[in-house]
């Protein structure tokens, strides 16, 4: 018996968002001289040491080869001191993994069952909630709101659903905020551990945007055995394509389950991407401090220019203090924020995210790392 079709693709993935990213380069493609303020990415590439020392283990035998599964053991060591010393994290374990999604993608796998709930806050990262419904907790997703005149995660509004009867099981929050650039206090990182911590619901914290700060504001990370952190040398070190992240947490018995999904995923993170990661670890946080404070005049390049917005009300421009990106609220009349992006790009060549990517209809975001040439 023949059929004229394939079968059906999962539910899981049916029901996944599609991914934004992809939308806009498809959108840009049919229009020439676009300047994307879209994706996340920096301008400058990793330190030229870590390269060279890259490029001279190409022809190594071993860099292609499985590697451990946690990740070079050299790596892990560096990366452990490196969270004592700038993260306030001793103790922790590591998990090298391929880029911060794929971190995010083994919490969430070692962590939920497709019944359980899980909290994101509005506007949230979109990759955070594919993760989310691929793996079949689409209809777990709690959303919870932010403060509309600081773009905060309402802290009140979680302890009321983590007292409720049915608790979520895992809470992210993501500290700078992408997509708002929010930078939160630590008395507001150690309500929510203690809030997550009374209701026996894991916390996972994604600091990808670590080295992100300005105008003399702080990075926190609290330490807890029910707290994961996710870190990322994408941003910082320009490794975007390399796809090197991590893991920190407490807990030998945690990081047994977390290498079940490890080792069925990536197996190993990419051995010659690790090599470049321990340079980037060496050239540090001056390196990266070096290159954030440049785009320091880019943010206020698009601040100025979004300033018409922030004149309407306090909820139409978050007060970025970190990350690499700025939140906005569309004019009245604007609210089809899909339609502005693909007007942007056709009558302006500019390319930014709709703000319903992020489940927020209505508003936009852009990034501001772009080279200082293509913002002036």
């Amino acid at each position: 018996m023949s059929h004229s079709s394939a079968p059906d693709v999962s539910e899981r993935v049916l029901a996944t968002d599609a991914p934004v990213i992809v939308k806009t380069k498809q959108l840009m493609a049919g229009a020439s001289g676009v300047l994307s303020l879209a994706q996340g990415v920096v301008h400058w590439a990793p330190p030229a040491a870590a390269l060279e020392a890259a490029v001279a283990l190409v022809g190594d035998t071993r860099v292609s080869a499985y590697g451990p599964c946690h990740g070079l053991p050299e790596l892990v060591e560096a990366l452990q001191a490196k969270l004592a010393s700038e993260n306030a994290l001793p103790g922790h374990e590591v998990m090298v993994t391929a880029g911060a999604n794929q971190a995010f993608v083994n919490i969430v796998l070692t962590l939920l069952d497709a019944g359980d709930r899980a909290v994101l806050f509005r506007p949230y990262y979109f990759n955070h909630l594919m993760a989310l419904q691929m793996t079949g907790g689409a209809r777990g997703v709690v959303l919870g709101s932010c403060h509309p005149d600081s773009m905060h995660p309402d802290l009140d509004w979680l302890e009321a659903e983590l007292a409720g009867p049915r608790p979520p099981r895992l809470v992210v929050l993501i500290n700078p905020c992408n997509p708002t650039g929010v930078l939160l206090a630590r008395a507001e990182l150690e309500r929510a551990a203690e809030l997550t911590r009374r209701a026996g619901a894991w916390l996972v914290m994604d600091n990808t945007y670590e080295h992100f700060v300005y105008g003399g504001a702080e990075h926190v990370c609290i330490a807890a055995p029910h707290i994961l952190h996710v870190f990322s040398f994408s941003k910082a070190f320009g490794m975007m394509g390399w796809r090197v992240g991590y893991i920190a947490y407490q807990g030998a018995a945690l990081g047994e389950q977390l290498l079940k999904v490890q080792d069925t995923i990536p197996i190993c993170p990419p051995q010659l991407s690790q090599h470049l990661a321990l340079g980037a670890v060496s050239a540090g946080r001056p390196w990266v401090a070096e290159r954030v404070s440049d785009i320091a005049g880019n943010r206020e390049v698009l601040v100025d220019a979004l300033a018409p917005l922030a004149r309407l009300g306090p909820d139409y421009l978050a007060a970025s203090e970190g990350a690499i990106y700025l939140w906005a609220k569309l004019p009245p009349g604007c609210e089809d924020d899909e339609a502005v992006v693909a007007w942007l790009v056709r009558a302006h060549g500019v390319c930014i995210i709709p703000g319903s990517a992020c489940g927020a209809f209505g508003y936009a975001q852009a990034w501001a790392a772009s080279s200082a040439a293509a913002m002036s």
